[in-house]
């Protein structure tokens, strides 16, 4: 990796800009060109050619977008609104995270631009004026292009501004002039502002200058502020208005299934590479496949073997792989427009489950057929989640391992030894997504047309579990799709996975012959 670079400008954007003939952009410590030449200058800002794109097309999601401002416009009449993208986040010393937008500044926008802010400026006759503050294109006068760190010779060209308006559909304006076209406007028209908070400081900073309230402390810590209670309910309105896909997100939603699945048939065949190896075969092989055909996987994929199946979130996929033992695989590929599938099968290393495993294998698909067919418009959302939570509860009844009734057992949650978690959730842009939405519009509220929620049953019996015969101990199952609402029921957006046993073991068998 190469060395010399500064992150001056990417700290401090306003040290991008020409002042009076100085060099505003610094050299790193212990870099090993420790200053520029006048000669040097001039020779980096002369003969370049013009690279400016133009007559370019609207991004296909710009209409969308526009649609959902024009929502967020309604709801907040005569008050400034102002989504920030976030930040470039330190992973040690000089190198970053590769930057993910916030999700709330992706779905009104579709740019996935790092430091970019929407402002939706109130107009005197109702409605507003949406502007996204961007990054321009790296100065050639001043050097930023080849001398900082986020310059376009380090990190690739970025958009101009006029580029990002055509790209867009909005208007678009240098960034680094956010701070004080928002206080010109404060001051012209003074009116509420809203702001969806911890993903820009310096700009929640610029606006505790122009609004006191921003800096009073709670009255109580259960209190919030005048401030926070407007920062909130944008936030859950932002939630909200995700809640419902429209249909070109349930195409990028399809898109995403159909990748995962293409996903999870190269881990089936790669399978004896990780016998050999270790999950983390397993793990990059998936990832691969979400790099070629995406942004990235969605979240942190669980590559969990053996008895690591019984660990909800196991991402450290540090652990062997062996036959005879189970592989529980949740994983999703994120598109590159950053909508994630979240798909988990539980799959027999060797081809085939032995009769314990196909039992419990067996149950939670039971359970999870008794969830989708709950998934349906006008349905209570708990409805699926309490139609496998009863399947579940039947068969550890069954089996012994309760002695009460079915009944009894749910009242009293007994069940949730061995099933641990909810049986799904929203998904989008995030894979738990819609996730600061009201109670009452989310889990309280009713299916509709264009949700896409996940059905995820399991069973999962830890290896020290003594409440179990010793046969059960180590064993960890899920299964899991993720469910559009249709006008008339629902659709399996992945169902080119197999599910049910046989068809899984057929498949496995047709992939690694």
């Amino acid at each position: 990796m190469t060395q010399d670079r500064t992150p001056a400008a990417a700290e401090n954007p306003e040290s991008a800009l020409p002042d009076e003939g100085e060099q505003p952009i610094k050299g790193r410590k212990n870099g090993l060109y420790p200053e520029v030449s006048d000669e040097l200058g001039e020779l980096m800002r002369s003969d370049w050619a013009d690279t400016e794109l133009r007559d370019l097309q609207p991004i296909e999601q710009a209409g969308y977008a526009a649609e959902r401002r024009a929502a967020l416009s309604a709801r907040f009449p005569g008050e400034r609104l102002i989504v920030p993208a976030g930040n470039l986040k330190t992973r040690s010393n000089d190198c970053d995270y590769v930057f993910r937008p916030s999700s709330e500044y992706v779905h009104l926008t579709g740019d996935q631009t790092q430091d970019a802010v929407l402002v939706l400026e109130p107009r005197a006759g109702g409605g507003h004026d949406a502007t996204a503050y961007l990054l321009p294109r790296s100065d050639r006068e001043n050097g930023e292009f080849w001398l900082d760190g986020q310059g376009e010779l380090w990190v690739g060209r970025r958009h101009s501004l006029a580029e990002g308006e055509q790209l867009l559909g909005l208007a678009c304006h240098d960034v680094r002039r956010v701070a004080e076209e928002v206080r010109a406007a404060a001051e012209a028209a003074p009116v509420p502002t809203r702001i969806l908070r911890h993903h820009d400081a310096a700009l929640e900073a610029a606006l505790a200058e122009l609004e006191p309230d921003r800096t009073e402390q709670r009255a109580d810590p259960e209190t919030p502020t005048a401030a926070e209670q407007r920062d909130d309910e944008l936030k859950v309105f932002l939630s909200e208005l995700r809640l419902v896909k429209d249909d070109w997100e349930v195409g990028q939603l399809a898109a995403a299934c159909d990748a995962t699945v293409r996903g999870f048939t190269d881990v089936v065949r790669e399978l004896a590479q990780a016998v050999a190896t270790s999950e983390r075969w397993i793990e990059g092989t998936f990832w691969r496949r979400a790099r070629v055909e995406g942004n990235d996987v969605g979240y942190g994929s669980i590559c969990a073997a053996g008895p690591h199946a019984t660990t909800l979130h196991w991402v450290r996929n540090d652990g062997r792989v062996r036959p005879g033992e189970l592989l529980l695989l949740d994983a999703g590929v994120e598109t590159s427009t950053l909508y994630t599938a979240d798909v988990t099968r539980t799959l027999p290393i060797n081809g085939t489950f032995n009769a314990l495993q196909r039992r419990i294998y067996d149950a939670v698909y039971d359970a999870q057929e008794a969830g989708i067919a709950a998934v349906r418009p006008g349905a209570r959302y708990r409805d699926f989640h309490d139609a496998a939570q009863r399947v579940l509860a039947e068969r550890l009844v069954e089996w012994g391992l309760l002695d009460l009734s079915v009944d009894k057992v749910l009242e009293l949650g007994l069940q949730r030894r061995w099933t641990l978690h909810g049986t799904g959730h929203m998904l989008g842009l995030d894979v738990h997504d819609c996730a600061q939405a009201r109670t009452e519009a989310y889990v309280d509220a009713v299916l509709e047309p264009g949700m896409v929620l996940t059905v995820e049953p399991g069973l999962y019996f830890q290896a020290d579990d003594l409440a179990v015969p010793a046969e059960y101990r180590g064993i960890g199952v899920r299964i899991e799709d993720d469910i559009l609402v249709t006008a008339d029921g629902n659709r399996n957006l992945s169902a080119g996975l197999p599910r049910q046993a046989d068809e899984l073991e057929q498949w496995m068998r047709d992939l690694t012959g």
